[in-house]
């Protein structure tokens, strides 16, 4: 029983259960989502109200990342992402 959601195995099976593979394309898309989300907060002030604001800023952009590679919503380039050190 994992309270950790989406569970960690399902993560995994998405990244050829290599957890430094996971941790690198999740890391790279909540960099993402973190980036977007910045750029939106100023148009965001002027459109909505604070709470409004608060309650969207409610989830960590690492978790919107890992959400979308349980989802299958994400993928990645394994030639691009190179995980061997030399």
């Amino acid at each position: 029983m994992s309270i950790i959601k989406p569970d960690i195995d399902v993560l995994l099976n998405d990244c050829e259960n290599d957890r430094f593979l996971l941790c690198t394309v999740a890391s790279k898309r909540a960099h993402d989502i973190n980036d977007m989300m910045c750029g939106q907060r100023d148009r965001a002030i002027q459109l909505e109200t604070a709470l409004e604001i608060a309650t969207a800023a409610n989830v960590k952009p690492l978790s919107m990342a890992f959400n979308e590679v349980a989802r299958g919503d994400i993928s990645f380039d394994a030639a691009s992402i190179d995980l061997d050190k030399e």
